[in-house]
């Protein structure tokens, strides 16, 4: 008779049960809401005396946050001569990684192609090479010709490539740049650029790996060995970790690098435009990439304790693991990367149901009381909800066992 009365007012009491579950459960502790926006952190730009360069505009960013040490004159507007190409080995990267078109494909050289000055392998009007060869001759020699033949191949002519450019550069936010042309070479009024757009499309190109197969080429040779090719970036010889990545010059546009390098999981994009002498450019490249490579480093904002799971009340499981939504590394001073601490606010317990990727909580880095950088906590799983005839007999078999 006890056991049916314990029963009768289970009965009773589970509609409030459950309503006062939803309404304690669903928040932290101390009654706020868990915080659900990500910080964005920052890398405070680097004071103009701890670096001083020679090119009129330049750009340090680092590849896998894209954040920025250092920048001058980094949006002022300038003709991009040949750096313009790494515009052009992206699409032709992203064509070839999309399956458009294959490495091996064979391309032939038009007279519009063959017609190229400035820096080329001096294709003739009907004269064929793989894709591959044609990516090595713009990537090293930076090539007018490939680069035209390979817009052609791929866009029909050199008119769409470059629209088929200009919708890329919109698509990556690279706000203050219009292409005219698919090699810098021509002389285009509308042909501008900035130093924090090529370091934005740089990067883009570098989320390819293997175009660093072509870019760290320091000499190498086409047509059967006939014809050689010597990279236009003597920092792939002379600097070290050096991976890329493009050249320009005309006389209007001045001497040009988007430089890359990596060392130690760094990798770092350096850009200088408008410079007076090849010397200042790749002297400019090199101050800005040692710089980056002596004071920064990339650090795991993961701790070394795992993220306790979280109770889950009227779920099917009892706990949902936790995990931090964005484990990517964080851009810190070598010299602060032993002061930075980790805190964590988790919530105890939540109410099902739970959704994979549902914020649980936040992990917070700070370096002398100063946020640099907020993760959020997710539920790593989906946890259903007990359906009410499952929880009538979880509380039943509670009851009649006297739990």
């Amino acid at each position: 008779m006890k056991k049916l009365c314990a029963i009768l007012l289970i009965l009773a009491l589970l509609p409030a049960a459950a309503a006062e579950a939803a309404s304690v459960y669903d928040e932290s502790p101390d009654g706020q809401d868990v915080p659900i926006s990500v910080f964005s952190e920052t890398v405070s730009p680097v004071d103009p005396s701890e670096l001083s360069i020679s090119a009129p505009s330049a750009i340090l960013m680092e590849k896998e946050t894209g954040q920025v040490i250092y920048e001058k004159n980094a949006d002022e507007l300038y003709e991009p001569a040949s750096v313009t190409k790494v515009m052009t080995i992206l699409l032709i990267v992203e064509a070839v990684d999309s399956g458009q078109i294959s490495l091996d494909d064979t391309v032939t050289t038009s007279a519009h192609a063959a017609g190229m000055g400035g820096s080329q392998v001096f294709l003739q009007e009907g004269e064929t090479m793989p894709v591959s060869e044609m990516l090595k001759c713009i990537v090293v020699s930076s090539a007018n010709d490939a680069a035209v033949a390979m817009a052609e191949h791929i866009s029909g002519s050199e008119e769409s490539f470059v629209a088929l450019m200009n919708s890329r550069a919109q698509e990556l936010g690279m706000e203050n740049t219009h292409f005219g042309n698919a090699t810098g070479l021509l002389k285009d009024p509308a042909h501008m650029t900035t130093a924090r757009d090529i370091a934005i499309m740089s990067r883009e190109l570098l989320k390819h790996p293997w175009i660093l197969d072509y870019t760290t080429i320091w000499t190498d040779t086409i047509r059967n060995g006939e014809f050689g090719l010597s990279n236009t970036n003597k920092l792939i010889r002379f600097y070290p970790g050096a991976t890329g990545l493009k050249t320009g010059f005309t006389s209007s546009a001045g001497y040009c690098l988007s430089a890359t390098a990596s060392r130690d999981g760094l990798e770092l994009i350096a850009v200088v435009l408008h410079c007076e002498s090849s010397s200042d450019r790749f002297e400019s490249a090199k101050s800005l990439l040692s710089f980056g490579f002596s004071n920064y480093a990339l650090l795991s904002p993961v701790p070394s304790e795992p993220v306790p799971p979280v109770t889950v009340y009227l779920g099917k499981e009892s706990t949902v693991d936790a995990v931090i939504e964005d484990s990517g590394n964080i851009l810190v001073r070598k010299s602060a990367m032993s002061s930075i601490e980790r805190s964590m606010e988790l919530s105890p317990s939540v109410t099902a149901p739970v959704k994979k990727g549902d914020v649980l909580g936040s992990l917070t880095l700070t370096l002398n009381g100063e946020t640099v950088a907020q993760r959020n906590i997710v539920a790593a799983a989906d946890i259903p909800r007990l359906s009410v005839f499952e929880i009538f007999k979880s509380l039943i078999k509670s009851a009649m066992t006297g739990a």
